[in-house]
Parts: C-alpha cells; sequence; structure tokens
C-alpha cells in the first residue's frame, strides 16, 4: 500500500464516519480537524485506516501530528 493508497483509504473512512463532509478537495496538508472531525472522529478515522493498512500502532505515536500527510506517512512507516 502507497501513501497515496493510505491517503485514499483515510478519504474514504472519513467518508463513511462523517459522510456530510465532501472530501473531494481535502489535501495532505489539511488537518482532519479542519475538516470537521472531532476528537472521538479523528480516533475512529485513524484507527479504522490503521486496519486498512494492516498496521497496529498506538494512538500516542499521532500525537504530534499536524496534518493528514503526516498521518499518512506515521501509518506508512510502521509498514512490515
Amino acid at each position: 500500500m502507497t501513501q497515496e493508497e493510505i491517503f485514499k483509504a483515510l478519504m474514504s473512512v472519513f467518508s463513511e464516519i462523517i459522510p456530510e463532509v465532501d472530501v473531494s478537495a481535502a489535501t495532505p496538508q489539511d488537518s482532519l480537524r479542519d475538516l470537521g472531525a472531532n476528537s472521538i472522529d479523528r480516533a475512529d478515522i485513524i484507527t479504522e485506516t490503521m486496519e486498512a493498512a494492516g498496521v497496529s500502532l498506538p494512538m500516542v505515536k499521532f500525537a504530534d501530528a499536524q496534518s493528514i500527510g503526516d498521518i499518512v506517512r506515521i501509518i506508512d512507516e510502521a509498514r512490515p
């Protein structure tokens, strides 16, 4: 799974959890918070994206992530 595929998976999960938000214009520079995700939504989005990528990490690894791109990078780096 490439970083682009992880990004697409994350956007798909985002759309499932928060269907009222149009993510078609979202970029890796955006943050989940800026797109309207509250803290519970963000945790769910990250968890489901990790599952899709076959990765398991503690949520604390994402504490310093400022953007969707940061989340994608963290997940990508954890892949075997």
